[in-house]
């Protein structure tokens, strides 16, 4: 059984953004969940306020996750964390989420710690910028 998560769209795009060159923020202001994860998964950080809640009930609905989802996640939280997630269908607060991993910082405006964050890759140069970030890359 598939659901959206799997469409190849959805795929090819956190794929896109997983690779871009530069540093890339996924700023939350609300609940995270289901396939729209894979977005944040893709994203280098993640700033979230104290009020996310984060899930990603594939197991309790049926589906598949996105295909690179599981992996994403598991490099972000480990392994077991990423089975919580996935097969036990736990939901984490902002809290929980930042202290397995999930989430880099919490802020009471997220879009503007993500410009905080950005500030210095801002001012480099973007062949700088890159060659960092390949430098990460698993």
């Amino acid at each position: 059984k598939t659901g959206l998560a799997t469409d190849p769209i959805w795929e090819r795009l956190s794929g896109a953004l997983a690779a871009a060159p530069c540093l890339t923020i996924a700023a939350l202001n609300g609940t995270a969940a289901g396939g729209a994860l894979g977005m944040v998964f893709a994203a280098d950080l993640r700033v979230a306020t104290p009020k996310v809640n984060v899930f990603y009930p594939v197991m309790k609905l049926g589906f598949l996750p996105q295909p690179s989802d599981p992996q994403r996640l598991a490099a972000l939280v480990g392994p077991a964390r990423a089975k919580l997630i996935l097969m036990g269908g736990a939901k984490l607060s902002a809290t929980e989420a930042q202290a397995v991993g999930l989430i880099d910082r919490i802020a009471d405006d997220p879009l503007d710690e993500a410009k905080s964050l950005a500030d210095d890759t801002l001012a480099a140069d973007r062949t700088h910028v890159a060659a960092i970030k390949a430098m990460l890359r698993n």
